[in-house]
């Protein structure tokens, strides 16, 4: 048995409940991983409050660190004992152990403890998917990245520098705006009290940026499109403020043929060829010291729903993580 969270309705983080569940065996192709750390992340919120629709009862987390206990028949790049992580794959990662697919598994390398690997894999792939697959952005080049003392904001900080962009950034306190600074954020707008696209174009000379990274969502996202270039992209990859209302298309055309997408790391990681390249150049990054992860906020797994309401409320820095 394992103790796990559960969702038997969607709603706020007060639905999330504790239940005891069987594991049982692996079968074809699967594992059974004993959890020793478990990722918290926007995707959860979504989940648990219906706005990805997941079929009721379900469990909740996509991203977790621990060992394997077993394997199915037929899995053969892995055995008990191995340290590994995911981050994708069916929610179900808030539980003490679970069975999952053997290919969405990588292995830790050595001095990546389960506490970091949960704190970051899911983070470091989707920052990842973003500057190397969606847009690969290259030495010199400028971006704005929003929510850039968030837990993806913070790596990608640290990576956009790495490669040399010039880093426009925005946060959502002055103590927010230091943080993403010290990450490696060239400039760091305070977009609670700044036209963030008006000075965009002041920091661009008036020409807008290449690509815009935009995870906040309905509160940006007008800002954003008036924040790029003509032939721009806008990177639509999260909703933290509420989902962007439909609009005309045509618009896209009136500010300059501009290009929108809204990618999952769970469809650039789909194969498993591209989540080991992402896992490799993630933990390469690492190793090099060029990303550096801090020790995440940890909560008992039973404290979940706070975590929630501490995510949504945007009172976080860097990671959260769970521990069973």
């Amino acid at each position: 048995m394992s103790q796990a969270i559960r969702l038997h309705e969607a709603g706020g983080p007060e639905v999330m409940r504790v239940e005891e569940i069987p594991v049982g065996e692996p079968g074809e192709g699967q594992a059974r991983v004993r959890h020793a750390a478990i990722g918290v992340n926007y995707v959860d919120t979504y989940h648990r409050s219906g706005l990805y629709k997941v079929a009721l009862p379900s469990g909740i987390g996509v991203e977790a660190a621990g060992a394997v206990e077993a394997v199915g028949p037929g899995v053969t790049h892995l055995r008990a004992g191995d340290r590994v992580a995911y981050a994708g794959g069916p929610p179900g990662a808030y539980a003490e152990a679970r069975l999952i697919a053997a290919d969405r598994l990588v292995r830790l390398p050595d001095g990546l403890s389960e506490l970091s690997a949960a704190a970051v894999l899911l983070k470091g792939l989707t920052v990842w998917m973003l500057v190397r697959r969606v847009h690969r952005v290259e030495r010199g080049e400028s971006v704005l990245f929003h929510a850039a003392a968030g837990g993806v904001g913070l790596i990608a900080m640290q990576w956009l520098r790495a490669i040399g962009a010039r880093v426009i950034a925005t946060a959502g306190s002055d103590e927010k705006a230091a943080l993403a600074r010290a990450h490696g954020a060239d400039e760091v707008i305070v977009y609670s009290r700044e036209d963030f696209a008006g000075r965009v174009r002041e920091l661009t000379g008036g020409a807008g940026v290449p690509v815009v990274y935009d995870s906040v969502g309905r509160a940006t996202f007008e800002g954003s499109l008036d924040s790029l270039r003509p032939a721009g992209l806008l990177v639509s990859f999260g909703n933290a403020s509420g989902a962007v209302p439909p609009f005309d298309i045509g618009r896209l055309a009136t500010k300059g043929s501009l290009f929108l997408t809204r990618p999952t790391l769970f469809s650039y990681t789909a194969l498993r060829e591209d989540l080991e390249e992402g896992a490799r150049e993630l933990f390469e990054m690492l190793a090099s010291g060029k990303v550096k992860v801090a020790t995440p906020r940890t909560l008992p797994l039973r404290q979940a729903a706070e975590a929630h309401r501490a995510l949504e409320a945007r009172k976080t820095t860097g990671s959260m993580v769970l521990l069973p």
